[in-house]
């Protein structure tokens, strides 16, 4: 059994983003010369998500928008005392920080339309996703 752990820096721009990070997941991939495994993608902030969508210019428009009724973003909440970023944690909760993607044959393995994003939610900032590939 073999390990792989890269660090990729990403920087958003607006505060909910969305950005395919997929290229840089393959690269990994690429890099670690494991041929069979798993590839687990962390992101260790408390306000981003990752996901995995179709990487359709008008859907990521629209799952942008839709993060924004997914909870009331002008609700006083507790946690708004310390910082004015509640909803920003809420979504990451929901939508979750970690996946886990199956490399087969020397390459990650996605569905036709699948691609990896890592989703902002109080930007603009400066971030990391982990990446730990185990395998053979």
């Amino acid at each position: 059994m073999r390990f792989f752990d890269k660090t990729i820096g990403i920087k958003t721009n607006k505060s909910i983003e969305i950005l395919n990070i997929t290229s840089q997941i393959f690269q990994s991939v690429q890099e670690s010369k494991i041929s069979e495994g798993i590839t687990l993608v962390y992101s260790p902030h408390t306000t981003t998500a990752l996901i995995i969508n179709e990487n359709e210019p008008g859907l990521v428009k629209d799952m942008e928008g839709a993060i924004k009724c997914l909870v009331p973003w002008n609700k006083s909440y507790a946690h708004n005392v310390i910082d004015h970023n509640a909803p920003s944690h809420v979504v990451g909760a929901f939508l979750g920080n970690s996946l886990n993607l199956i490399v087969s044959k020397g390459t990650l393995e996605l569905g036709t339309w699948q691609s990896v994003f890592l989703v902002e939610l109080d930007g603009p900032r400066s971030r990391k996703v982990r990446i730990r590939i185990i395998g053979k």
